[in-house]
């Protein structure tokens, strides 16, 4: 998961497999592995940077990333998945303004409808300027990438704009976040925009607002958003003020209108100098909306919290109670993805990694169950594993039902060697973990691959995308589905 710890907040969304009538929940079981085809000429998936998976319904989903052709030019990828079968794959068509080499590089995708999707992402240009894109899939046909266009105010010469999330709440009506660099008169900064798309036309993007004190240079991050439904939506990332400290920032839209931003309120042992990271965020309804982060304590102890809204307002972060046996300093982490999931209010589950008290990393997972959180349990690997590992622990999350979840994670098994896995949560229960079976006899993601993306809808079968090790240093992409 190295690309994840290299702070790529990238959207993958994981759900649970499927709805059990009430007295038969069961864990899903899931096939074996299947390659993902590359476009022609394609050679592999650079770094297993297969990340981003959006399924408007069962069997129609669409999964992004990167590949490698002959030249060893990186290019942008598309896998599309219609009625249960993977298609042709594509290639992202980068901008007409867009250097030989682009360097193409896809952070989300999210679909409306089955016809309609939206890629996000960054490019160069043919200046050497870092571009925002947006491609987009209309009536069911993918349309060439189009540059982003950024408010007014900012730099033209040395830009470094990047989208990092998108979600559409229906075909034609998406929300985007991300940076670019404002053109100033002493200094550029960083700051953070706002994109939104109104029946099927996308707005010019716009500068976020953060809250009073921001430095004059905020170097503003924002990975993540979650949008209920168009124009309703939440937004987390940081900022830093005016004496270098990092703050959390949240950022509401509300029927089409983006506020001030706010700073999350941490828990009473913070340190002076929090040094705070938020990573994922979701919504049960609009203005109930929970986010995870982690800051370090007065202790210096780099811990995990959550922060929810209810009807509108965000309350104060809450520490979150790592499994027994954790280290004094269990240097909690989240890899940036959807890693956490609120099917109704008061009721999430997330998940990561941590450290215990014998130095191994470790992967947990941790409930909300009717508004209180319950202390983490460590996860259950499969019998013989060493332990999570520094590149492993739970990745992604998603309950469509309270109690009823999965999660995609990857662990150290006896060999030392990475593996993916998926694990259940059935009537509140976390079960041991499931090893992937990889395709073509593979035996190791590696230390970049894994379960990235994993959605299942409400019925019919789940999907999930990731990466793997086809030989000693070339990575391939793999889909993958429940029976």
């Amino acid at each position: 998961m190295k690309f994840a710890r290299a702070a790529l907040l990238i959207s993958a969304v994981v759900t649970m497999a499927t709805v059990m009538p009430a007295g038969a929940s069961m864990a899903p079981t899931w096939k074996v592995a299947q390659n993902a085809a590359l476009p022609p000429g394609g050679t592999g998936i650079p770094q297993g940077y297969l990340p981003a998976l959006s399924c408007p319904s069962a069997g129609d989903c669409v999964a992004v990333g990167d590949f490698s052709d002959a030249s060893s030019t990186t290019r942008g990828l598309i896998l599309n998945e219609t009625r249960g079968v993977w298609r042709n794959p594509t290639m992202i068509t980068p901008p007409a303004n867009a250097a030989a080499s682009p360097g193409i590089t896809p952070y989300a995708v999210s679909c409306g409808s089955a016809a309609s999707c939206a890629i996000v992402g960054s490019y160069q240009d043919s200046s050497n300027n870092v571009r925002s894109f947006v491609e987009e899939k209309v009536n069911g046909r993918w349309k060439s990438a189009t540059q982003v266009s950024l408010p007014a105010n900012a730099l033209g010469s040395g830009q470094n704009s990047q989208l990092r999330s998108v979600d559409c709440a229906s075909a034609g009506n998406c929300s985007a976040v991300g940076t670019y660099i404002v053109k100033a008169a002493r200094a550029q900064r960083i700051e953070g925009l706002v994109l939104d798309e109104v029946r099927g036309k996308w707005r010019r993007a716009a500068e976020t607002s953060l809250p009073s004190g921001a430095n004059e240079n905020p170097f503003v991050s924002l990975g993540q958003l979650a949008c209920v439904s168009g124009g309703n939506c939440s937004a987390t990332g940081s900022y830093i003020d005016a004496n270098n400290l990092t703050h959390g920032l949240i950022l509401n839209e509300v029927a089409g209108k983006w506020s001030r931003g706010t700073a999350v309120t941490l828990p009473a042992n913070a340190n002076a100098y929090p040094n705070v990271s938020l990573s994922s965020v979701a919504c049960a309804s609009v203005g109930n909306c929970t986010t995870i982060g982690t800051y370090e304590s007065e202790s210096a102890n780099l811990e995990g919290f959550t922060v929810s809204e209810s009807a509108g307002r965000w309350g104060r972060a809450v520490a979150m109670k790592m499994p027994a046996g954790a280290a004094a300093n269990p240097h909690v982490f989240f890899y940036g993805f959807s890693g956490i999931s609120c099917p109704s209010a008061g009721n999430c589950s997330t998940g990561g990694q941590y450290r215990d008290s014998s130095g191994k990393y470790q992967g947990f997972l941790i409930d909300q169950v009717n508004g209180t959180w319950r202390p983490a349990v460590e996860l259950t690997l499969p019998s013989g594993s060493l332990m999570a590992g520094k590149n492993g622990g739970v990745v992604a999350m998603s309950c469509v039902v309270a109690g009823q979840c999965s999660a995609g994670a990857a662990y150290l098994d006896g060999s030392s060697s990475y593996q993916a896995l998926t694990v259940s949560e059935v009537d509140g229960v976390w079960q041991t973990g499931a090893k992937v079976t990889l395709p073509s006899g593979a035996t190791s993601v590696g230390v970049d691959g894994g379960v990235y993306g994993l959605v299942c809808p409400v019925s019919g079968q789940c999907t999930a995308t990731g990466s793997y090790l086809s030989g000693s240093t070339n990575y391939q992409g793999f889909t993958i589905t429940t029976n």
